[in-house]
C-alpha cells in the first residue's frame, strides 16, 4: 500500500501567529508531525504544503518533501484543507505515480503516536480503503448544549438531555484533527474527508488528541510535555 502523508502548514495564523514553527520540546511544532510519519512502510512520502519559505526550509531539514510553495489562492483564511489536499494529490500522482490513500496530519497535533497512525492505516486497509477519521469522546455533550434565541437559553437540539445523568447519555464524539485518511478517488468525488461511511479511529487520550489552536493550548502542551519527561 502507498499512502502519501500530507502536512498542511500555512504561514498565517491569527489566533497563534507562527504556531507551526513555534518551539515545543526543543523542536519546531511541525517537526513532531513529520517524525511521527517517518519509517512507516505504508507511507511513501511526507509532503509539506506551505506558502512560507521559512517553514519550507525547516521541513526540508527535517526530511520532508517540499517540492513547491503553495499558491497564494490556497493560502488564505478561507482556503479549505480539501482544496490544499487535492492540489498536493494532483501534483504527486502526476510526478510520482498513483497512491492508495492520502493521510492528512495537522501540524497542530504533536502528541499523536506512531501506534495511532499505524492503527488508522490498518483500519483503512481492513475496511477496503474506506475513509478513516480521528475522533475523541466529547467533553461537552451535545445533549447538554444550549443556544440563545431571543435573549433566552434554549436547548441546542431536540430531545435534549437536561436532567439525564451523564453516564446515561449516549456516547458522543468530536473530530480531534489528528488523523484524516481517505482514498484519492473518494476525496475527488466527495470533496470532503468526512463521507457517508467513515471509519472512526478512536483516540481516548486527551494528550494524544490535543489540537493546538491558541496560546492556551500551546501552554497546555508545554505542561503535558514536562509531565511525561
Amino acid at each position: 500500500m502507498k499512502i502519501l502523508a500530507l502536512i498542511p502548514a500555512r504561514a498565517g495564523s491569527k489566533r497563534l501567529p507562527g504556531k507551526n514553527i513555534r518551539m515545543l520540546g526543543g523542536k519546531p511544532l511541525i517537526t513532531w508531525s513529520i517524525e511521527v510519519a517517518e519509517n512507516n512502510p505504508e507511507i511513501c512520502d511526507i509532503l509539506v504544503s506551505t506558502d512560507d519559505p521559512v517553514i519550507a526550509s525547516i521541513c526540508k531539514d527535517a526530511g520532508a518533501l517540499v517540492p513547491w510553495l503553495r499558491p497564494a489562492e490556497l493560502a488564505t483564511d478561507t482556503s479549505s484543507s480539501v482544496d490544499v489536499a487535492l492540489h498536493a494529490l494532483d501534483w504527486y500522482e502526476t510526478e510520482k505515480g498513483l497512491i492508495d490513500g492520502i493521510l492528512l496530519l495537522q501540524p497542530t497535533s504533536p502528541f499523536r503516536t506512531r501506534e495511532t497512525v499505524q492503527k488508522g492505516i490498518e483500519l483503512f486497509a481492513k475496511n477496503d480503503r474506506q475513509a478513516v477519521l480521528g475522533v475523541s469522546p466529547t467533553h461537552v455533550h451535545p445533549m447538554w448544549s444550549f443556544k440563545i434565541s431571543k435573549d433566552y437559553l434554549v436547548p441546542f437540539m431536540d430531545g435534549h438531555g437536561m436532567g439525564v445523568r451523564s453516564q446515561d447519555l449516549p456516547d458522543a464524539y468530536v473530530v480531534n484533527g489528528s488523523f484524516y485518511l481517505i482514498s484519492p478517488i473518494e476525496l475527488r468525488e466527495r470533496h470532503s474527508f468526512i463521507v457517508e461511511k467513515t471509519i472512526p479511529l478512536l483516540i481516548t487520550s486527551p494528550q494524544n488528541a490535543l489540537d493546538i489552536d491558541t496560546d492556551y493550548d500551546f501552554k497546555l502542551a508545554e505542561i503535558l510535555l514536562e509531565s511525561i519527561r
